[in-house]
């Protein structure tokens, strides 16, 4: 099975994007990992030894439009399967292959794996997700979708600015919706990177630098209160997500 794994940068530090990158190159199954600049090229990850796209300009939106541009090239090239893996993040070495064997062994749509809470460090974080426990949430790094699911992979591109600090809430909601069947890996292969500052507090621990506030929810708020019935029909079309 031909796999692209799909970084969407910014302006994440080069340690950040090095250990991603490893972590990629370092897989059990070989993958080629695409990685799209959000209009902040970084020129040395020419030499990285992996696809390198170069973005004008900033999109805003969380990562959603390089994602969505990585992911659409790789279907364009008839890869077998896209994953997810932003550049703060890192892949443990079996990643790829477990989400491999678990589409093969269920001929599943789509496959999730989860996820580590971590420090800068690599030390584990001891703290319990509800939304990720209950599968409630699916977060974008754990997502392994099959050829059956790529008509969705466009909807990272055309989701509403709004929409997209939830991108990957309203994704997982649309492939649900659709029907598309899902299976788990049951493994914990992805080392997100908290950069959420209320996680280290709930701990006891001073946030780091990089660590940022809850997200605020007033702007998609109050974008969905303005739309029109018809507005709401058009958003469906284009999310596969009925606003509610």
């Amino acid at each position: 099975m031909r796999v692209a794994v799909i970084t969407p940068y910014y302006q994440e530090p080069r340690a950040w994007l090095e250990r991603c990158i490893d972590s990629v190159r370092q897989q059990t199954h070989a993958c080629e990992h695409i990685l799209v600049a959000d209009g902040h090229a970084q020129d040395w990850i020419d030499e990285a030894g992996v696809r390198h796209i170069r973005l004008d300009r900033a999109h805003g939106d969380y990562g959603n439009t390089p994602r969505g541009i990585g992911a659409l090239l790789a279907v364009s090239e008839s890869f077998d399967a896209v994953c997810f893996l932003d550049a703060d993040n890192w892949y443990q070495a079996d990643h790829v292959q477990r989400c491999v064997s678990t589409a093969d062994a269920t001929s599943a749509d789509y496959v999730v794996s989860s996820r580590h809470l971590v420090r800068e460090d690599g030390s584990i974080m001891d703290i319990n997700v509800s939304d990720d426990a209950n599968g409630a949430h699916v977060d974008t790094n754990c997502f392994f979708m099959t050829f059956s699911t790529f008509h969705t992979l466009a909807r990272w591109v055309i989701m509403p600015k709004p929409m997209s600090m939830w991108g990957d809430r309203f994704y997982l909601k649309s492939l649900r919706s659709e029907g598309l069947r899902e299976a788990r890996t049951g493994t914990r292969t992805v080392n997100y990177l908290c950069t959420w500052a209320g996680f280290f507090e709930a701990l006891g621990e001073e946030p780091p630098a990089y660590a940022k506030s809850a997200l605020q929810p007033d702007r998609f708020a109050n974008w969905s209160k303005r739309l029109t019935p018809d507005d709401r029909l058009i958003v469906k079309r284009m999310t596969g997500v009925e606003l509610t």
